[in-house]
């Protein structure tokens, strides 16, 4: 069944956090796709919504069978029903780990650059971010080995949280690396929180490996965060899973999460996740396609209108991680440039932490007639802003 992502559905004025800007601003900021959702999704809320009563809600094991057959089928990854847990969200589980897994004043360490919410679920909570920058060099990143070793045998360290797909560079982390970073934190019993959740948004030709599959010794310090939010674009209906096959760990991040109130679902959450997972595959395969051709359409276009930035190669998601150091190494000030003269929202890639000052992340999961508006006003600003640079 063939699905219309070139429809545009008009979010202004829906209260839709994405779409909070002006009459002409296009926003390609933050990891919300502008697709119609899959319709068995729609279909699952539209027979909920039939019952007319909305009261609390159990997690029923249902849930946990649709999570365990499709990273089964879809991942060659086998999961128990006793290791998932039910959270609101992935940031909600992170932030209830940080919470509950280490002490006031503990150092935290992450890859950067990295998803800014990690650094705010750690200094929220009275943490410090020990961030490990990642080796930029060829237009790639790669981890750093000796830094991350350093970093996770201090013995302020216990928690480590991983990005698997990363976010923002796009990055699938091949089996030799994960079994890399699993031997060093085995070795320096280091938990580790693997934020999976852009997992199913491989680009064609590409699969991602679950961090708890490459050995039983990091199955048992590994907390897994997985939801179908971000390749359903669902991420309003707050739905997601946390698995962990350590059953000590299990039992304190459950209460952890039960204490922070995050572990009880609203009237459509299960049911939007299971139609996901259980209907959802033939919508996710042709968004995989539409997206691989925003891509290209997105990195072509740059590469002959703006040939001093380079787009990142990346593996997963449907953000372009865009350098921009040849024009500017203060990504903030260019973004508010091409916002204020043209209307275009991107994010300012300091926020991620790293090198991210000296980049752009671009967020092209969009029907193609908004992404070619994107790319002609990004164009139109860089060329004004390298002006105004040259007065």
């Amino acid at each position: 069944m063939p699905f219309d992502f070139d429809q545009i559905i008009d979010r202004r004025a829906t209260n839709a956090y994405k779409w909070d800007v002006g009459a002409d601003e296009l926003p390609m900021w933050v990891a919300d796709m502008d697709f119609a959702t899959a319709p068995a999704i729609v279909n699952a809320i539209a027979r909920r919504l039939e019952q007319g009563a909305f009261g609390y809600n159990t997690v029923p094991e249902s849930f946990r069978e649709s999570i365990i057959c499709w990273w089964r089928t879809r991942h060659q990854h086998t999961m128990e029903k006793e290791w998932i847990l039910y959270c609101t969200g992935v940031v909600p589980a992170i932030s209830s780990i940080v919470r509950k897994m280490t002490e006031i004043g503990d150092d935290v360490v992450v890859l950067a650059p990295v998803y800014n919410i990690f650094y705010n679920s750690i200094l929220n909570n009275d943490r410090k971010v020990l961030a490990s920058g990642l080796r930029y060099a060829d237009g790639s990143y790669a981890i750093d080995f000796a830094d991350l070793e350093e970093k996770l045998a201090r013995s302020t360290v216990s928690l480590f949280i991983f990005c698997n797909p990363h976010n923002p560079i796009g990055k699938v982390w091949d089996r030799q690396t994960l079994e890399r970073v699993a031997e060093l934190c085995v070795k320096h019993d280091v938990l580790v929180v693997s934020d999976e959740i852009h997992c199913d948004l491989t680009h064609i030709g590409h699969k991602y490996t679950p961090f708890a599959s490459v050995s039983e010794a990091i199955a048992e310090r590994t907390i897994t965060c997985v939801a179908p939010t971000k390749t359903f674009n669902i991420a309003g209906l707050q739905t997601a899973a946390i698995v962990i096959p350590n059953k000590e760990i299990r039992k304190r991040v459950d209460r952890g999460i039960n204490t922070d109130e995050v572990a009880e679902p609203n009237s459509f959450a299960i049911q939007a996740a299971e139609a996901a997972f259980d209907e959802g595959e033939g919508w996710l395969d042709e968004l995989r396609e539409y997206l691989e051709q925003n891509r290209k359409l997105l990195v072509g276009s740059l590469k002959r209108l703006v040939p001093e930035v380079h787009v990142v190669e990346a593996e997963a998601t449907y953000l372009a991680w865009i350098n921009c150091a040849a024009i500017t190494d203060d990504t903030q000030e260019l973004c508010a440039f091409i916002r204020e003269h043209t209307g275009l929202y991107l994010s300012a890639g300091d926020i991620f932490g790293g090198n991210g000052s000296r980049f752009v992340r671009w967020n092209y999961a969009c029907p193609r007639a908004l992404l070619e508006d994107g790319i002609l006003r990004f164009s139109e600003g860089v060329a004004l802003y390298q002006k105004e640079k040259r007065r």
